[in-house]
Order: C-alpha cells, then sequence, then structure tokens
C-alpha cells in the first residue's frame, strides 16, 4: 500500500538558524513520502536561497510583506499536494515517527479534521533537561468569559501517556497539527483575518460545524523551543490576543452567546484590564487594549467571509 504523501509547511520570519535546525530534524525522519515547504514570511533579508543551500529538497516561497501565522501558511496551502498537511513551527524539532503516529490516527478515525501530538518545550537549562508538556488538549472556550486551559502544561512527561489512545480535543495546537486534505477542501484554511492568536481554534470550531472532531495523539511528540516563561506582555501581543479572542467569539456564537459575552467584556473584562494597565503605568497596553476593542466595534462582521488582505503594521486595520 503506498504511503500518503504529507505536505510540510513551515514559516519563517527572520530566524534563519532556528529554521535550519528545524530542517534538520525533518531531514532526519524516517518518514519515506514528504514534500516541504518554507515561507519566508516578510523576513528583513529574502531567506530561502539559504535554505535551498542547505536543503535543496524544500519548496521555497517568499513573501516581501509579513501575512502574518494564518496568512503566511496559506501562502504554500494551494501548492500543496499531499493526502495531509502538516503545519508546524519553525521553532520545533520532529521525533521520529511522529508523522507515522499522525496519520495513523486519521487513518483510525476517518472523522478526524485535525490532529496534534504531544507538544512538550525543548530540554535544556529552562526545564532543567526536563521533557515538560506544552499542551496535551485543551478546554473549551468559556462562551461568557471567552477563556479556556491548555491541558498537560508545566507537567513532567516520563513517558505517562505513551499508551494512552488518541483522544477528541475541542482544539489542536498551531505549532503542530496534520489535517487532511480533503478537509481543507471542504472547510478552507486558516482564516487571514487573524493574523496572529486563536487562528487554530477558529479553524477547528469551523471544522466541527462541517461533522469533524479534532483529535490529540499522545502517541506522538515533537518539542517547540517556546519560553517556558510568558516573559514579558509586549503591546502587540496585548493587542492582537484581545482583538482576536473578541472576534473569534463574533464568528463562532451564536447571537445569545455574543450578547451575554458583551455583557461580561463591558462590565468585567474592559474596566479590569484597563485598571489593572493604569495602576501599572502600561499605557503602550492601555492603548494596545482600547484599540483591539475599537477595532471589532468598527469591523464588520463578516461572520465566515475571508480577507486577504495583509497585516503589515501593528494597528494598520484600527
Amino acid at each position: 500500500m503506498q504511503v500518503p504523501l504529507i505536505s510540510i509547511i513551515t514559516v519563517n520570519y527572520n530566524t534563519p538558524d532556528v529554521t535550519l535546525e528545524m530542517l534538520e530534524s525533518v531531514r532526519n525522519l524516517t518518514y519515506p513520502n514528504l514534500e516541504i515547504f518554507v515561507v519566508d514570511n516578510g523576513s528583513k533579508e529574502d531567506y530561502i536561497p539559504l535554505f535551498e543551500s542547505h536543503y535543496p529538497e524544500i519548496i521555497g516561497i517568499r513573501s516581501d510583506k509579513n501575512l502574518g501565522f494564518a496568512g503566511g501558511n496559506n501562502l504554500a496551502v494551494p501548492r500543496a499536494t499531499g493526502d495531509y498537511l502538516f503545519f508546524v513551527n519553525n521553532d520545533t524539532e520532529l521525533a521520529d515517527g511522529l508523522l507515522e503516529k499522525l496519520v495513523a490516527c486519521c487513518q483510525k478515525y476517518p472523522n478526524a479534521g485535525a490532529v496534534s501530538p504531544l507538544i512538550m518545550y525543548y530540554p535544556g537549562p529552562e526545564t532543567n533537561h526536563k521533557r515538560i508538556i506544552q499542551f496535551l488538549g485543551a478546554t473549551p472556550v468559556n462562551s461568557l468569559t471567552a477563556r479556556n486551559k491548555t491541558l498537560g502544561l508545566g507537567e513532567e512527561n516520563t513517558g505517562q501517556y505513551s499508551k494512552d489512545a488518541a483522544f477528541k480535543s475541542p482544539y489542536a495546537h498551531g505549532a503542530a497539527m496534520l489535517v487532511p486534505q480533503t478537509v481543507i477542501k471542504k472547510t478552507g484554511s486558516l482564516s487571514n483575518l487573524f493574523f496572529l492568536y486563536y487562528e487554530e481554534l477558529d479553524w477547528c470550531d469551523r471544522m466541527h460545524r462541517h461533522g469533524y472532531d479534532v483529535y490529540v495523539e499522545p502517541k506522538a511528540e515533537i518539542y517547540h523551543k517556546e519560553s517556558v516563561s510568558t516573559g514579558k506582555l509586549s503591546p502587540l501581543k496585548t493587542y492582537y490576543l484581545n482583538r482576536n479572542r473578541i472576534y473569534f467569539m463574533r464568528r463562532n456564537r451564536s447571537t445569545l452567546q455574543i450578547m451575554l459575552f458583551y455583557c461580561f467584556l463591558f462590565f468585567v473584562t474592559i474596566p479590569k484590564n484597563l485598571l489593572m494597565f493604569a495602576i501599572k503605568g502600561q499605557w503602550d497596553h492601555f492603548d494596545a487594549f482600547i484599540r483591539a476593542v475599537k477595532w471589532n466595534l468598527k469591523k464588520e462582521d463578516r461572520k465566515y467571509q475571508e480577507d486577504h488582505t495583509p497585516v503589515n503594521t501593528f494597528f494598520e486595520q484600527v
């Protein structure tokens, strides 16, 4: 039986060394049927020739503008010919056997819209060289607060999940998710409207509306070089997290749920956050939060339409 073709898609933005390390981990995989897309997403210089010189097997795509996480990935989607598309962050390292296990999960559950592996922080001094879990599924987004939790976060992986069967999760993780080509043809791809954050949650909700389930395969593992510490929240992150949290609710909840969410938003969330930023003297975050809310008040509610206009600078669409 022919091994399914997997199209690996990753996006680089000004981190060529990190991308090269990820590509080396891909080259070391034993999965025999791959095509690899690397999108250089508006980096200060075109790194595609560098990647191709080290890894001539890749298919390089250059964008002169930063199209965001979704927009960068979506440049490769129309060119991908795989039975499955594997969206993976460039700051990851893939463990051997990862792709075989994700494909096996999709084959076992034909209704699978997306499958994520067990995602761990990359072992190093920050983790005391332990295998610390970043993602093992998620809880649903609360319809009142628009918040949810990541399962397994911060737990040491000692192999306690290595024999567990794949299980359903409301959401996959954008750092690593395998999606059948047939699902993309039916549901479309990631929405460019989000630019950063919440795009995979929005996509998973769209999959659910089309009758698909989302799974986590704990026997498949990947290492993510994202910091265990969330670090200082930048104004840009404040803007996009809050802008997209609100917009996610507008796109994926009923009219009644949205009305209740707005009550909580305007009477609890907004006053609480603005007071916190004011007390701390974080006026740049204060301004970013207001802009995030204003974007949603001004933005036409095109619930399931897509906007392919790139966001190039902070607050450009405000």
